[in-house]
């Protein structure tokens, strides 16, 4: 099994106000394994970063002016990703950035059904905890310290690293972890409707208090009929 984490960086955190992808970087996992295989390009936006996104990322204007534009790796980044599982943090971001690059060279999106967002697997794991990858890479153990400004590559680098140890680290198998093989994401990264469900019954029935019964009829002072009383 294939997969693909992935991490991005931008000008700005809303893509409808013309924001632009300025960095993908992409690591390779097998069978939940590092190959060391991976896929990294700076691009140049067209547009001048924000200054929080700068702040973050370190990437100049005037560096990402010499950089490639988005349609000159298109298909080099799509023919890495392949058919290829896809792990992002927070994937609701990533996925409406790089769709909106892919539209504009009128290729196809990425599929939200293709993704699995670590994200809502910590907060399966984690409810109620923060969740971000800083804090994850805190609580799992997961070394920052080369980590001076946000980087796709590295941020991908770590992000297999979280990914592997909510799996279940080294024994993924043995992982008690739940089990998450995609997400509701939709291909403009926008969440599908969840379905509603009946709540389940959960007061016994005649029957199965009957059944009960009988089997405490079978037992010397039972202990469940002297908490009862």
């Amino acid at each position: 099994m294939r997969e693909v984490v992935l991490d991005t960086e931008t000008t700005g955190l809303d893509v409808l106000a013309g924001h632009r992808v300025v960095e993908i970087g992409c690591v390779e996992l097998i069978n939940h394994v590092p190959t060391g295989g991976s896929w990294q390009t700076y691009l140049n936006p067209q547009r001048e970063n924000e200054r929080e996104a700068f702040n973050v990322h370190g990437l100049s204007d005037g560096f990402l002016s010499n950089q490639p534009f988005f349609r000159d790796k298109a298909e080099d980044f799509m023919a890495f990703l392949g058919n290829s599982t896809i792990v992002i943090h927070n994937a609701e971001f990533d996925l409406k950035f790089l769709n909106n690059e892919l539209r504009k060279e009128a290729l196809d999106p990425i599929s939200g059904e293709r993704v699995i967002d670590s994200l809502i697997l910590a907060r399966s794991i984690y409810p109620g905890q923060a969740n971000s990858l800083d804090a994850l890479m805190k609580r799992l153990g997961v070394d920052s310290s080369a980590r001076t400004h946000h980087g796709a590559l590295l941020d991908a680098e770590l992000l297999a690293q979280v990914y592997l140890e909510l799996r279940g680290g080294r024994q993924a198998d043995l992982a008690l972890a739940p089990t998450f093989e995609g997400s509701d994401l939709q291909a403009d990264g926008s969440r599908a409707p969840r379905q509603e469900r009946e709540a389940r019954p959960h007061d016994a029935t005649e029957e199965e208090i009957a059944s009960h019964e009988a089997f405490l009829d079978q037992l010397e002072d039972a202990i469940w009929r002297r908490s009862s009383h």
